[in-house]
């Protein structure tokens, strides 16, 4: 059977994408998901309307994530916390922490765009990544001190 995506499925195509698929994985899994719609000439019209709304989006989205991330560039968050023994943090400093500084400095980020593998737990400067958009991603600085 072919379909048209109407979203990026992994191993399969990108939005847009005509695919043959088997007839049970159209209508088992892409078609109730709305992830595809069968390929007809009226269907192709209406995923081509949407694809053209999708990419004029995206690139307001991006354009967006590239000035903020201009105002971005040279941002230093300071935090003062508790240390013990071997400057050892008592608590640590948390992508949720890093979000609700930058909204005290009037920019909201969500705290699932701060790139923060592990809560930081030392003294110093440390550089966390604000993922703002798929493309566009700013480094940040953020110091921790001794209270």
């Amino acid at each position: 059977m072919e379909v048209i995506l109407r979203e990026d499925v992994v191993n399969l195509g990108s939005r847009g994408a005509l695919v043959k698929v088997a007839d049970g994985y159209a209508r088992n899994f892409l078609l109730p998901k709305r992830l595809a719609v069968a390929a007809t000439s009226a269907n192709k019209k209406i995923v081509e309307q949407e694809r053209d709304a999708h990419v004029r989006r995206e690139a307001k989205a991006e354009g967006e994530a590239k000035d903020l991330a201009r105002l971005l560039a040279n941002t230093v968050l300071t935090f003062r916390h508790r240390v013990g023994e071997n400057d050892q943090l008592f608590g640590s400093v948390t992508a949720k922490d890093i979000a609700d500084s930058l909204e005290a400095q009037k920019f909201h980020i969500e705290r699932r765009k701060v790139q923060l593998d592990e809560p930081i737990r030392t003294l110093g400067e440390h550089e966390v990544t604000l993922r703002l958009h798929r493309d566009v991603s700013v480094p940040i600085k953020v110091v921790v001190e001794a209270e």
